[in-house]
């Protein structure tokens, strides 16, 4: 099973960055939104697959004709948080206001109900797990937060399942839970799924990574395919490392798999795991 989606975000929403951390310093950036969203929307497209786009609520306040175009063309339009803040930044009540936020607004573009989630930067750790609490409170029947390894942003390396399972929350609240895919290398877990590892690894690589693990879930974000994206002012150079390593020739390793591997969306995915059987795991 190879899960398809993309976080739909500006280029410029990069987490724990001084010069991008909040709304305000977003206006000070160009917008590349529609170029990129069309870039994948052409991508995916050409290569007759499905995705699961995670969309910002942000995106759906400002380019709310452009997220019911994902959804009328029949792909699946996930929430990906308002604002785009890290959760273990943030307060329970700062949370769950963002989560509504970005639920009302791509609700409202889309005339869909939105269940599926995935937090910002993948930064559920254990001191924010009860984020998944309050995405059970408030009827996530998906979630796709987890990162079971060590991460920048956080990160989940003591989560024992790198494969769909039930999460059991500590209030009682019941998730499916699509996390990423690890795959040992050197003695480390590595996500090769999308990020920088995607965009550094050649395509041999990554061809034979996904060849051989059986379930993988993607993470890939418009800004990915883009490389005549701007340099973000004052990053450090493993920031700037991480952000723009490969980006020339990431579309072709993209178009690449997709014809090489056969991709479902999330709603798909869930459709196909036997729940019954699926490891269960206590947060």
């Amino acid at each position: 099973m190879q899960v398809l989606t993309f976080d739909v975000e500006e280029w410029f929403h990069l987490l724990d960055h001084s010069e991008t951390r909040s709304e305000a310093q977003w206006k000070n950036f160009e917008s590349r939104f529609e170029q990129n969203l069309e870039r994948v929307f052409s991508i995916v497209s050409r290569c007759e697959v499905k995705a699961t786009f995670f969309c910002l609520g942000w995106v759906a306040e400002q380019y709310p004709r452009l997220v019911r175009k994902i959804s009328d063309a029949g792909y699946e339009v996930a929430s990906h948080s308002s604002r785009h803040q890290l959760a273990y930044q943030q307060t329970p009540d700062e949370f769950r206001a963002d989560f509504r936020a970005a639920r009302d607004a791509i609700s409202d573009a889309t005339g869909v109900a939105v269940d599926t989630y995935r937090i910002p930067g993948f930064s559920l750790t254990q001191e924010s797990i009860w984020a998944l609490d309050i995405l059970g409170e408030e009827g996530v029947k998906v979630d796709c937060s987890v990162f079971p390894a060590v991460r920048g942003h956080g990160g989940l390396p003591k989560f024992t399942s790198a494969e769909p399972c039930i999460v059991k929350t500590g209030r009682g609240h019941t998730l499916k839970e699509l996390p990423l895919n690890t795959r040992s290398i050197l003695g480390n877990k590595v996500v090769f799924s999308g990020g920088g590892y995607f965009r550094l690894f050649p395509y041999w690589i990554l061809k034979k990574l996904f060849a051989d693990s059986e379930y993988v879930m993607t993470y890939f974000h418009p800004r990915d395919f883009d490389p005549g994206q701007p340099m973000i002012p004052n990053l450090s150079a493993s920031r700037r490392f991480k952000s723009y390593v490969g980006l020339r020739g990431a579309e072709s390793k993209l178009i690449n798999l997709l014809n090489d591997f056969e991709f479902v969306d999330v709603r798909t995915a869930v459709s196909q795991v036997d729940w019954d059987t699926a490891p269960v795991v206590q947060v």
